[in-house]
């Protein structure tokens, strides 16, 4: 990353000398989590003798794409000390039938949830009721009839809530084919929220790959490797779990796979 960073700043450098006559010492402008769209972290600003340069490049690793292949689920359950089966369980129950981790190209299935992001608001001293009237798809079941789907109006919500306060938005709002919550992006091993959401954004096997890391940080993967649903429903599900037949829809899915 910082290799990339380098290139970017000497691109900018030698394209503002081009245009002068004397070279000018660049600085780079570190931008506030909030001033960067969360699928928009290969963007940098940069400011060169008074000169505010834009540039954009995509990471050498957006190249990964594509479903998951029998061969992740076997490599990561591999790494993990778990059941391939185990895996899918989750992966049904989070996503359905269809175990898919995207609706469209680049962006993942999303549970954009308010009391949620209510929660996180506050937490971030964000006050949401001078909102209500200027991002009112945020405040409302999503439409469906107005955007065409459910995930592509949720995606609405989500897209209005990130106008609001991004960091807020991505933590109230669940990610992906295992439906991570955007507030575990630490515990998915990410240093940032947005580094959170570009993997989630990427390929399904860095979804499961953040999968791998916060069940084992948040110490589920013994309750998986054991089978034991009911732990591994509680701590991922919530104390609820039960009310919901969480841990019973795991088991039966589970011996659907196995």
């Amino acid at each position: 990353m910082n290799r990339i960073l380098s290139w970017a700043l000497a691109a900018a450098t030698a394209a503002c000398i081009s245009c002068r006559s004397t070279a000018i010492e660049p600085q780079t402008v570190m931008l506030l989590p909030d001033s960067i769209h969360y699928l928009d972290t290969d963007r940098q600003i940069f400011v060169i003798g008074g000169d505010t340069v834009r540039l954009s490049f995509r990471m050498p690793d957006s190249v990964r794409s594509g479903p998951l292949q029998e061969r992740d689920y076997e490599e990561v359950a591999e790494q993990l000390g778990v059941e391939v089966a185990a895996m899918k369980a989750v992966v049904e129950i989070e996503a359905g039938k269809s175990h898919r981790g995207f609706w469209t190209e680049g962006k993942p299935i999303i549970n954009f949830d308010l009391p949620v992001f209510r929660k996180m608001a506050a937490r971030h001293k964000v006050n949401l009721s001078k909102y209500t009237k200027t991002h009112p798809a945020v405040f409302s079941r999503p439409s469906i009839a107005k955007y065409g789907s459910q995930q592509a109006a949720v995606q609405a919500r989500l897209d209005q809530a990130m106008d609001i306060d991004s960091i807020s938005a991505i933590e109230g709002t669940f990610w992906g084919m295992f439906q991570i919550g955007g507030f575990n992006w630490r515990q998915c091993g990410t240093s940032s929220p947005q580094e959170f959401v570009r993997l989630m954004s990427r390929s399904e096997r860095d979804q499961l790959d953040l999968f791998a890391e916060f069940i084992s940080r948040a110490g589920l993967l013994p309750a998986l490797k054991k089978k034991n649903w009911a732990a591994f429903a509680r701590g991922y599900n919530g104390p609820a779990y039960a009310s919901r037949g969480y841990h019973r829809r795991l088991a039966a899915a589970y011996n659907k796979y196995k």
